[in-house]
């Protein structure tokens, strides 16, 4: 088992592609996937989940990267791309960091441009979107900083705590990436 890595100054982004993920489940142990992998028990039923129900169709799938801290090789987190849709090329872009010690330390705005680059030249993706809760001052920051554009509020869209709540979706195209990338060099 091999994963695919992206290197940052401070982060390796380890690839997680629907297979791996089988893979890690069919070859290793609860604990050894715990452990692999950086999850608590609730993140550990997660991705078990998807293993057992699936995580893809004919045209739908995801591609997860883990966040590993370089120094001390801890999984911090994870981002990537899920309801990736191959025939249309677009994706919803996630991300999350797991302990709010490694939040406001600017892992993300280092994980972000690699990731949102390995998506447009590599997954062939044209679009990528984002939703958030609009309270949500870190995410709208990070999405802005790359060059995301509001293009409206999804009412009641998420499931939180028991009650629907409003997203607010971000898009960023693919050409709108090269020029942010090119003007940022």
């Amino acid at each position: 088992m091999e994963f695919f890595t992206l290197t940052t100054d401070r982060l390796l982004l380890k690839g997680l592609s629907p297979k791996l993920i089988h893979e890690i489940f069919n070859t290793h142990s609860k604990a050894e996937v715990m452990q692999l992998m950086g999850l608590a028990e609730g993140d550990y039923l997660h991705y078990l989940e998807m293993h057992e129900k699936g995580m893809e169709t004919h045209r739908i799938s995801l591609f997860v990267f883990m966040l590993v801290e370089k120094t001390t090789n801890r999984p911090i987190g994870e981002c990537g791309f899920h309801t990736w849709n191959t025939k249309h090329r677009r994706a919803e872009l996630f991300y999350l960091l797991r302990n709010d010690a490694d939040k406001q330390k600017g892992y993300m705005k280092e994980a972000l441009p690699h990731v949102i680059e390995y998506g447009f030249a590599q997954l062939g993706l044209h679009r990528m979107a984002a939703f958030i809760d609009e309270a949500n001052t870190p995410s709208l920051k990070l999405l802005k900083h790359f060059g995301f554009t509001k293009e409206g509020t999804m009412r009641e869209d998420y499931f939180v705590d028991g009650k629907n709540e409003d997203s607010d979706c971000y898009a960023l195209l693919n050409w709108e990436w090269e020029n942010f990338a090119s003007n940022h060099q």
